[in-house]
């Protein structure tokens, strides 16, 4: 398909609509979090839609034939609640200046700060294509601004080009050096961090045992039991459950083996658990939660357990989610996340652009001497 066919928007507020086929054949395969499954998971549970805040405005862009080109997750928000990009300070200046910040054109995917793909194309089709259309359906529908968090960098530079502002953040990821297991990851380590994992992982083992639960054993009575997990953790940080309890089941039912949940258990009884998606040679780290207090049981179930997973599948990357300085210390070093940002009032722009330009500039030196400080040896060290 040529840059210069004609393209035509689209936009459907059902992603059924637009139909799995047509959608995974513009997203690949690689990433779970952009795909049908994991998007009609969220719309089919109730977890975006009406009286969420997420309302969602899938934008398609059409060739001549009618045949879909492109397509983006896109919604129409109105707040600015599970992004994990953060521009609550860009909307209370606007309102206390008189504007309307939402509603806004957020195009992610929802409650997941996990990079990968956000314009999902057939060969051919441009990124500065999509963001024209991105444009076109943010004046259509009032939005003050449009938002495309945790894309790839290809996209960011493409977008940048295209005139949209430039963010970067910060996640914490570790990375297979073709380890034969964990014990040769710790080898990698300098010595007083491989001593500090050890004694974390035996605090936290002890009287518990682990496993990976996937397809078939991902029963009702396990995905009600997380749900659980999920609320003990949601509850005391946040107030409040983003993720319905029916949407755990349709995503174990529609990912099937992509899906792994680690499950700690207490003789027969599960006392916590972490939930990962597993799309090409990524383990994605997602949500967890307890029910018991055991020293050093998050690393384990959500860091220590992951790497051991990617190991002994040959999976090349660990991403652990958004947040968290104490990551670096168990072997997950700090990686860029991009994300892109068209905000059409000239002077919200201005300001906008002149506090990502003093933050990327802010957090280049840190993730620069949080590497220089991480856990693995240097030159000759034991």
């Amino acid at each position: 398909m040529a840059d210069q066919t004609v393209l035509s928007l689209q936009v459907y507020p059902r992603i059924a609509e637009i139909g799995q086929a047509v959608w995974d054949a513009c997203a690949g395969g690689q990433n779970p979090f952009c795909s049908y499954a994991f998007l009609s998971s969220l719309e089919d549970s109730g977890s975006v839609g009406d009286n969420t805040g997420w309302y969602p405005r899938y934008a398609a862009l059409t060739d001549e034939t009618g045949e879909v080109a492109a397509v983006a997750p896109s919604y129409a928000k109105t707040h600015s609640q599970g992004e994990y990009v953060f521009d609550h300070a860009w909307a209370n200046a606007f309102e206390r200046a008189g504007g309307r910040y939402y509603p806004k054109l957020q195009i992610a995917a929802p409650f997941s700060p996990v990079p990968g793909p956000r314009l999902l194309r057939r060969p051919g089709v441009s990124v500065a294509a999509m963001g024209q259309a991105l444009e076109t359906l943010a004046g259509e529908l009032g939005c003050s601004s449009a938002h495309v968090t945790f894309c790839t960098e290809e996209e960011w530079q493409a977008l940048g080009e295209a005139g949209w502002l430039q963010r970067l953040g910060m996640q914490y990821h570790w990375n297979n050096q073709n380890y034969a297991n964990f014990d040769g990851f710790l080898e990698a380590l300098s010595s007083r961090k491989r001593k500090a994992i050890r004694r974390e992982r035996r605090d936290a083992q002890g009287g518990l045992t682990f496993r990976a639960l996937t397809g078939a054993e991902l029963t009702p009575a396990v995905w009600r039991q997380f749900y659980r997990f999920y609320t003990a953790t949601t509850d005391r940080k946040w107030g409040g459950a983003y993720l319905t309890p029916e949407f755990f089941p349709l995503l174990g039912e529609r990912l099937g083996d992509n899906v792994v949940l680690m499950f700690a258990y207490r003789g027969a009884k599960p006392i916590a658990g972490a939930l990962n998606l597993r799309g090409g040679d990524v383990l994605y780290g997602r949500n967890w939660g307890c029910v018991e207090d055991v020293p050093f049981l998050h690393f384990e179930l959500c860091y220590y357990q992951a790497i051991d997973y990617a190991i002994a599948h040959g999976l090349k990357r660990v991403e652990a989610g958004a947040q968290g300085e104490h990551k670096i210390q168990r072997g997950y070093l700090p990686q860029p996340t991009y994300s892109a940002h068209l905000i059409r009032h000239p002077g919200l722009r201005r300001a906008v652009g002149e506090f990502v330009e003093a933050e990327t500039a802010q957090l280049q030196q840190l993730m620069a001497e949080m590497r220089e400080e991480g856990p693995y040896k240097k030159m000759g060290e034991q």
